[in-house]
């Protein structure tokens, strides 16, 4: 069943299709710019040792994004 959650919710080697982008303002336009729009598929790759950032897989490319970010991201995870 699927449900739906926050970006840093996901852990490593999950997958989940962004639902909903809730970020304002230049957060919302930098995420937008790297292609998080809505029916995006999103792979968690890791965490850094300290937990923050997580890096993701997003439209073929990696990039590392702070969980206070992740949290303006809605997914649809498994």
């Amino acid at each position: 069943m699927k449900k739906t959650v926050a970006l840093s919710d996901i852990r490593p080697g999950e997958h989940a299709v962004v639902r909903e982008l809730r970020s304002t303002g230049g957060m919302r336009r930098r995420l937008l710019d790297i292609g998080l729009i809505e029916n995006t598929d999103v792979e968690c790759l890791g965490r850094s040792p300290g937990g923050d950032p997580s890096a993701f897989l997003i439209r073929g490319a990696v990039i590392a994004i702070r969980s206070e970010d992740c949290r303006g991201v809605l997914v649809c995870a498994e």
